[in-house]
């Protein structure tokens, strides 16, 4: 096929193993200098304080979030940390590669970096290590010395900005969403949309142009409803559904030119267990691909010329904007009532079509990933910006990975043909995940701290794949997410500071809407009967089993 990646062979991806090796991220001489610090702190400690007064533990101090051996960016936020031991006083040195070190003293186990002296750190510490020593005492009792642990600098930059929306977990119930930014490199955070400013409209799907903050969208639901795209400071609101879309325009991919955007049209449904171990389930009843012509506000459905029925859904570009990825699974021989057999026998492969986007057509579909022959269901393809690497989530079955416990993310290497089951893996789910702008650094959704809701944690994955050890999202208040119940869903690179406010948005909602015109197409999508439709919602909303 024209347009392949040199090295593509066209067939499935075969599954290897990548092994981290943190030390092969560092030069010899760096790793020798990190040895030296580690045995200076001992040194430098014994001249202020009596050797019998310590008490060496042998191990490392338990400290929460767990940020030991982390491989970190030059420009993140002071790591603050609360320190899990007994004690009533506790000592904190830290250290940089070379002669910059301070104390830290804390009462209640609390570490709170000063952003002076942090900076710095990160400066001097700029490819190599900080090393950081934990010292314990409970009133008069002999201090304990605990194994110092270091945090990894790399010489890579993460993005200054994360968007991300806040919601409580939940099935129906959205009356408190809202869109913010954090800075990556700071605790600041600023409001991006409200829906409580917005008649409690239901807000989902943000979506960027190659991480911009002067160009991204936001799909509302509701009596303000309507797809938002936010345009150099300029705010219009559209509808690029067309007639005889049931799903409307649901999961967006940006084209890298910025004129068209890919949507998934989907008919999501819920159903209910009766079992304490899964509560809910939910699948797609009808998914298809359309196209959206954002320069001419037009709207084309993304056929196929297989006669089969498929469910297709998550598209996802190539940074070159020369080929679509997607998810694509067999429509339900059912139809559009399927039992829960027939849903948890539903799995996804990772299929593409190449693109003209000179034309706006596309070519065949190939098959990239056959995840069904590892009886794995793929969902969520993101392409690093080099093109070399994609990650996805890969769960038993279906493509709602956020309520699928097992749901894990998988590394693909689209050039030399390997995959594997990432290393930043737990036993909770991981799902949501997207790149930064330079590529080395890795954004995912994970419910590894209670189970239930999700946190944004970070990656740094270098130019092989190797990856080093994730690290959640820094906090001025590292105890924090023992306490918050919202989710941080959709977690998105942006690099820069987004302008528009929530009152932008209350001042768009006026606007009338806009809606798209339907594209000559020579081909359409399949239309499920609207009424078979209608009489399959009832029927899905019964628990199962």
């Amino acid at each position: 096929m024209s347009g392949r990646k040199p090295g593509y062979s066209g067939q499935s991806v075969r599954p290897e193993l990548f092994r981290v090796n943190i030390q092969k991220m560092l030069s010899l001489k760096k790793i020798r200098s990190f040895t030296l610090v580690l045995l200076l702190i001992s040194c430098a400690y014994c001249r202020t304080v009596n050797d019998k007064s310590i008490i060496c533990e042998g191990r490392e101090a338990v400290i929460e979030p767990d940020y030991t051996d982390v491989t970190i960016p030059p420009n993140i936020a002071p790591m603050n940390f609360m320190i899990r031991e007994e004690g009533s006083c506790y000592r904190i040195r830290v250290f940089s590669p070379g002669a910059y070190q301070f104390i830290i003293r804390s009462g209640k186990g609390k570490v709170s970096f000063p952003a002076r002296k942090w900076k710095r750190l990160l400066e001097e510490s700029r490819g190599d290590s900080i090393v950081i020593e934990i010292y314990s005492s409970e009133g008069r009792k002999d201090m304990k010395r605990y194994t110092p642990f270091s945090m990894h600098v790399a010489d890579d930059p993460i993005d200054p900005y994360l968007a991300y929306r806040l919601i409580y977990p939940g099935y129906y119930s959205w009356s408190g969403i809202r869109i913010v930014q954090r800075s990556t490199g700071s605790f600041r955070v600023s409001p991006v949309f409200n829906n409580r400013m917005m008649e409690k409209n239901c807000a989902n799907c943000h979506s960027f142009n190659n991480n911009s903050p002067d160009r991204f969208m936001i799909h509302i639901r509701g009596s303000l409803g309507g797809t938002y795209f936010a345009e150099n400071g300029k705010i219009t609101r559209t509808d690029p559904e067309i007639e005889g879309i049931p799903g409307g325009a649901t999961y967006p991919a940006w084209h890298p030119g910025g004129r068209f955007l890919a949507f998934s049209s989907n008919q999501v449904r819920q159903s209910f267990y009766s079992v304490a171990e899964k509560d809910i389930e939910v699948f797609d009843l009808f998914s298809s691909l359309i196209l959206y012509d954002r320069q001419e506000n037009k709207t084309f459905s993304i056929s196929d010329r297989d006669t089969a029925e498929y469910l297709m859904t998550f598209p996802s570009w190539s940074p070159d904007g020369r080929f679509l990825y997607f998810c694509r699974a067999p429509q339900y021989e059912s139809g559009y009532s399927p039992e829960m057999e027939e849903i948890q026998a539903t799995r996804y492969n990772l299929a593409r079509k190449l693109f003209d986007p000179d034309t706006g057509t596309f070519g065949e579909t190939e098959i990239v990933f056959d995840a069904q022959a590892m009886g794995k269901s793929v969902s969520l393809p993101r392409i690093s910006p080099d093109g070399r690497f994609l990650v996805c989530t890969l769960a038993d079955y279906g493509t709602f990975p956020v309520q699928h416990r097992e749901a894990d993310l998988y590394l693909l290497d689209l050039v030399n043909g390997g995959s594997s089951r990432m290393d930043i893996n737990s036993d909770e789910t991981e799902s949501y995940h997207t790149w930064s702008g330079n590529g080395r650094w890795l954004v995912f959704s994970s419910r590894r701290t209670d189970g239930r809701s999700s946190r944004p944690f970070f990656a740094y994955i270098d130019s092989e794949g190797r990856q080093g050890k994730e690290f959640i999202l820094p906090q001025k208040d590292p105890d924090i997410y023992g306490r918050m119940l919202e989710s941080f869903n959709i977690p998105e690179f942006v690099s820069g500071r987004i302008k528009v406010k929530p009152r932008d948005f209350v001042a768009a909602s006026k606007n009338k809407i806009v809606p798209a015109r339907a594209g000559d197409s020579d081909a359409s999508v399949l239309i499920p009967d609207e009424a078979k439709i209608r009489a399959a919602e009832k029927d899905n909303e019964r628990p199962v089993h």
